[in-house]
């Protein structure tokens, strides 16, 4: 089990309602925990849109979620 900060931006921090939260997950990896979230917060955004950085680099959704370390969901931004 991993205590983690989870950041959630643009589109991803509308539909959660929430900028971040603190979680404990006992996901395997990145891929696990973004399921549990996407459960939780009914995020219909599927991963393969979206990028995850950790302690703010980019990521593996393979990697392992790393005790007291900060994830961040980042969805597709456009801009004009």
């Amino acid at each position: 089990m991993a205590r983690l900060r989870l950041l959630y931006f643009a589109s991803l921090r509308e539909a959660t309602g929430i900028d971040g939260e603190a979680v404990d997950s006992a996901a395997p990896d990145l891929a696990g925990l973004y399921e549990e979230v996407a459960a939780r917060h009914g995020l219909r955004w599927p991963r393969e849109h979206l990028r995850v950085a950790v302690d703010g680099a980019f990521a593996r959704w393979s990697d392992a979620p790393r005790e007291g370390s900060e994830v961040a969901f980042i969805p597709p931004v456009s801009g004009g």
